[in-house]
């Protein structure tokens, strides 16, 4: 199937992107949120992002479609400030690469300044596969964008495919722990200090952790024991259509 921005199947969007609530611990409020990428398709129905990404990322695929998700994704933010929600930025995937074309930095300052979107309201969001890249260009491009005010956020961290001191060749701003670190909050004292150590590992690297997979409130407090002032999971929201999210007042 062919993706372009018109593309629509049984009246939605080919690529229709959803969002979660990144919860600020102490505060309880929303800190950011976090976009998924669907994709709608005549034969095989939704395709979620790990039945498609890992194909996608084989080919210049991944950059036609990172292309079509940037652009919802400002689309988004637009709209989300018109309803007054309160949050830091908005991510959206990007293929690590991307940050191989030298002419990104240009590319996504110019189309933000299109849609009228401060770049500090956009984060970057990067699997492990970043990595895997060894190309000077893409370190220096995660150093201009963070320049420009962009965000970038390292997701997944601490799962078995993703090699730990490899994020220190990488400056971005947040790292989102795996559900599979996060899993052993409150089981013994052992599995809490990892967790701590983990959480210390990324903080000295000067980025942000955030932790995935969250589901209970004794978890989120360990959490803000360790430091850790973001969480994502059960606890904070699941992933809603734009149309769901609305200021705390106006959902339904």
């Amino acid at each position: 199937m062919k993706l372009n921005d018109k593309s629509t199947v049984g009246g939605l969007r080919a690529v229709e992107l959803y969002f979660r609530a990144i919860r600020n611990i102490s505060a309880g409020n929303t800190a950011f949120y976090q976009s998924q990428t669907r994709l709608n398709t005549p034969g095989l129905g939704t395709l979620m992002p790990e039945n498609f990404r890992d194909v996608s990322e084989i080919t210049q695929q991944c950059i036609n479609l990172f292309e079509l998700e940037i652009i919802q994704a400002l689309e988004a933010i637009s709209t989300f400030n018109e309803r007054d929600l309160m949050f830091n930025w908005l991510s959206v995937y990007m293929p690590a690469k991307y940050l191989r074309d030298i002419s990104a930095e240009n590319k996504l300052v110019d189309l933000t300044e299109k849609m009228e979107v401060k770049t500090t309201q956009v984060c970057f969001s990067l699997s492990e596969k970043l990595f895997e890249e060894s190309e000077i260009e893409v370190a220096e491009n995660i150093k201009k964008l963070r320049n420009r005010g962009f965000h970038f956020m390292l997701t997944d961290f601490g799962s078995i495919s993703s090699p730990i001191m490899k994020l220190s060749e990488f400056e971005v701003d947040y790292v989102m722990l795996s559900p599979e670190i996060t899993q052993y909050l409150g089981k013994d004292e052992r599995s809490d200090s990892a967790v701590k150590s983990l959480i210390d590992f990324v903080s000295g690297l000067g980025a942000e952790p955030i932790a995935d997979g969250i589901s209970n409130v004794r978890q989120a407090e360990s959490l803000y024991e360790f430091e850790c002032e973001y969480c994502a999971g059960s606890l904070a929201g699941s992933y809603k259509a734009e149309r769901f999210i609305r200021p705390i007042s106006k959902e339904n």
